[in-house]
């Protein structure tokens, strides 16, 4: 009778077993990467990271971004993969999530820009919206950014101005990779640093990397070494302000505005995510989104500098400075809320090239396309972000 009933309950155990695994949600490891299940009856959105979402930067900005979707849209499932590093492994998990049935996909890394176009070829009812870019089919692969080089320009200002005021004219730029992206935010910086420092200079070291906390402590403590005053970075961490804060130096951080907590940090240009993604995911749903190019500006709320945005106060290391540099900052900022100031303003001539080239004649003004691009891309620019603005002492790699 016992093995009778042990019996009949093991089997009873096994019917639910498969009952469960039947009806609940089917996981499966790709790559090593657990992909998130959609959600039946809602609308499903998934964002691929290129870092931890608690990065203190950019990862974070972005996970902090879906989490103001799943507050602020209505019946709207959103997940998330994590730490997918760019190449191969990331065309496995868009396809994979594209299987699973999730209706948009956020790819928020430039390297993520070849392998979304693949998989956007072979998914035509999915909305593939990759960052930081420069190619769309204009139905289902889109691209998006945002003029982050506003902010850059404006703490390229600051940065200037500390570094006046403390009588060392050098600075250096953490740089990731040589691509559109980080020598136009790089090229802002520089820009504003002689507005408020003509003498200034603008050293660079190559991370060759998005996110390595060592590699960027590394970077950072060899600019301050080799006599910069203030570093900033286009990298995930905050590790530019810890080492600044050690060597008793000026560091500005990126992204995500929780980064800038170190008594080093100067300021830090952040995103604000959120609102941008909500609006898309709500137009893709209802169908009124244009896939294409989407590129947007300070008058959406989604840019900030920290220190200077509403409940904010100014950081020690920017508080004494030029009363007359913190109010023209202050008024810049109002008019990019505005839609006054914009990234066709930074980038207006004249501009010269650290090798005495004028690059964009005065009364002209870089186009979208010429922030977005390199030559070899073929896309048509004219002054294409190929250079490195008066002020910087080191050359691109080749």
């Amino acid at each position: 009778m016992k093995a009778k009933l042990m019996w009949r309950l093991l089997a009873g155990l096994m019917v639910l077993a498969f009952a469960l695994s039947a009806c609940g949600p089917q996981t499966e490891k790709v790559a090593g990467f657990e992909i998130p299940n959609v959600v039946k009856g809602k609308y499903n959105v998934a964002w691929v990271l290129i870092g931890p979402h608690d990065d203190g930067g950019w990862s974070q900005s972005h996970y902090e971004g879906l989490e103001y979707v799943k507050d602020h849209v209505d019946n709207v499932n959103v997940a998330y993969v994590e730490n997918v590093p760019e190449g191969a492994d990331s065309e496995q998990i868009f396809r994979s999530l594209s299987r699973k049935g999730f209706d948009v996909i956020f790819g928020t890394s430039f390297g993520f820009m070849d392998p979304m176009e693949t998989v956007a070829s072979e998914f035509p009812d999915t909305t593939y919206i990759h960052l930081s870019g420069y190619k769309s089919n204009e139905k289902n692969f889109g691209n998006l950014m945002g003029a982050m080089e506003d902010m850059k320009y404006l703490a390229g200002m600051l940065a200037g101005a500390r570094a006046k005021q403390d009588g060392n004219p050098k600075l250096g730029y953490m740089a990731t990779f040589p691509i559109p992206e980080e020598l136009r935010l790089g090229n802002a910086f520089a820009l504003g640093m002689r507005k408020t420092c003509p003498e200034c200079t603008l050293d660079i070291r190559w991370l060759n990397t998005w996110h390595d906390p060592v590699i960027e402590k590394d970077a950072a403590a060899s600019l301050f070494d080799a006599g910069a005053q203030v570093v900033f970075t286009g990298a995930d961490t905050p590790a530019v302000a810890d080492v600044a804060t050690e060597k008793g130096k000026w560091g500005i951080t990126y992204d995500w505005y929780g980064s800038c907590k170190a008594a080093g940090c100067l300021t830090a240009p952040y995103w604000n995510w959120g609102p941008i993604y909500a609006k898309i995911v709500e137009e893709i749903r209802a169908g009124t989104y244009q896939v294409g190019w989407d590129y947007f500006d300070g008058d959406t709320g989604a840019l900030g500098l920290y220190g200077f945005m509403e409940g904010e106060q100014l950081t020690k290391g920017v508080a004494d400075l030029d009363p007359a540099v913190i109010a023209e900052v202050r008024d810049l900022i109002a008019k990019n809320l505005a839609g006054e100031f914009t990234r066709f303003d930074v980038f207006s001539g004249p501009i010269y090239d650290n090798k005495g080239n004028l690059i964009v004649p005065a009364g002209e003004a870089l186009k979208q396309v010429d922030l977005d691009a390199f030559p070899e891309t073929g896309v048509g620019c004219t002054y294409c972000m190929k250079w490195l603005a008066e002020g910087f002492t080191a050359q691109l790699p080749e």
